[in-house]
């Protein structure tokens, strides 16, 4: 930065550029004054040129001797000679309504565990306490190691922290993976944040390979299930998955990343170290700038932790409840439709088997009087040749989601239409 073209330096001769600040120096025959701004002739010998004055900054003579001055955003320590930067958060009326953290000549303002900071980015407030179901998949492959699978515990943690555990508020699981995958615990297993955070304490480090994409796979076809706690999509509850790897899956990770997002699980990537970008940009949710997180070193990961609770918060504040479902919403204000016109919907077919194929089409036709649901068609056709089935998908937690999915999508078209 040039401090001297700013203007405001107040030298009397020349300005000179310094590091982050500047100093002030004089024209021949003359010698810099005790503000460190203006000049006055020479009378006797420079005496901060004639001695070793021991200044760190700058030496400014004063009559047969010298003072020792510092740049600016810095103090003169005891011994007059050393600079000290200044404490601005205790020099200036900072606004922090937690915690002033100097940086530099100016200060940023931090809050305490449990709390993100406020968009005037002073005060500080507690995360949305509304619901939401929140899965950790943790990478515990033997390129993290022991020291930073602690680290990694630590970042569990201050994730917990920012959150209302309850059952009726957040409910978080996680999943530990390496050469296996791993329920450390599940949605259902605590429901509160000192059992949970006693938990993830106690987790055994795996140390092995790394299947990512295993995990993934685990996480989509369990962890998000009533069985494992996780609240009906007719509930409409948030689901986020935070996904943490350190390097390069062995395994394909696009696959269930996209199904997880098809299905309406946000996901959010946290690579460190070595991990793929292309890999994170896979598991990341759209717009991936603002769902994946990346820290060289695990030194960083506090920052990452900071910005991704502030993202969650803000996710969470944002839905208030009204996330859309995975198939998908209808406008919330639609054109009415006539007397006889019918509304139709078609659930997207998540299924493929072998033997036969499933098309649900629900048609709705309006009462103008009762605004009654007056027909629901729902049809089954045979396939005409054999499909190939693809990941098990006629599996009976499948078959369940799919009826999931359309009952909720039924529910919001009744909801439009009767209660319009």
């Amino acid at each position: 930065m040039d401090s001297c073209a700013l203007g405001n330096h107040g030298c009397e001769h020349s300005c000179v550029n310094s590091g982050g600040s500047f100093v002030c120096q004089c024209s021949e025959g003359y010698i810099l004054r005790e503000d460190g701004k203006t000049c006055r002739k020479r009378k006797g010998k420079d005496v901060c040129q004639a001695v070793d004055h021991g200044c760190e900054h700058i030496c400014v003579n004063s009559g047969d001797s010298y003072i020792c001055k510092c740049l600016e955003g810095f103090r003169l320590a005891e011994d007059g000679k050393h600079c000290r930067r200044k404490d601005v958060c205790k020099s200036t009326h900072h606004g922090c309504e937690h915690i002033c953290v100097n940086r530099g000549s100016s200060y940023i303002c931090k809050c305490s565990e449990g709390f993100i900071l406020a968009e005037d980015g002073r005060r500080c407030k507690r995360c949305t306490e509304g619901p939401v179901d929140l899965v950790f998949v943790i990478d515990g492959s033997k390129s993290l190691g022991e020291e930073n699978f602690e680290i990694v515990k630590q970042f569990v943690t201050g994730i917990i922290n920012s959150l209302a555990i309850s059952p009726k508020a957040a409910r978080v699981g996680l999943l530990q993976y390496s050469t296996q995958v791993r329920t450390e615990f599940t949605l259902r297993n605590f429901s509160s944040a000192k059992d949970m955070k006693k938990a993830v304490a106690h987790m055994k480090y795996m140390g092995k390979g790394s299947m990512t994409g295993l995990a993934l796979k685990h996480m989509f076809e369990r962890s998000f299930t009533q069985v494992e706690g996780a609240r009906p999509l007719s509930a409409r509850v948030p689901r986020v998955a935070i996904v943490l790897t350190d390097g390069r899956a062995q395994d394909d990770v696009s696959e269930w990343a996209s199904k997880a997002q098809a299905n309406g699980v946000t996901m959010y990537a946290v690579g460190v170290g070595k991990a793929i970008e292309e890999e994170l940009q896979e598991i990341a949710s759209e717009p991936t700038e603002e769902h994946l997180f990346y820290a060289e070193d695990f030194s960083t990961m506090g920052e990452i932790s900071d910005k991704l609770r502030k993202g969650i918060c803000e996710a969470l504040e944002d839905s208030d409840g009204r996330r859309d479902s995975p198939a998908g919403e209808l406008p919330k204000r639609a054109r009415k439709p006539t007397e006889s016109e019918p509304v139709t919907i078609n659930i997207r077919d998540i299924l493929s088997c072998s033997n036969f194929a499933v098309q649900h089409r629900y048609l709705f036709e309006e009462n103008n009087l009762a605004r009654s649901t007056q027909k629901l068609f729902h049809s089954t056709k045979s396939s005409g040749s054999p499909l190939e089935e693809k990941h098990n998908q006629c599996k009976c937690e499948n078959l369940i989601m799919f009826q999931n999915l359309a009952n909720e999508e039924v529910r919001k078209l009744t909801q439009r239409y009767i209660l319009f």
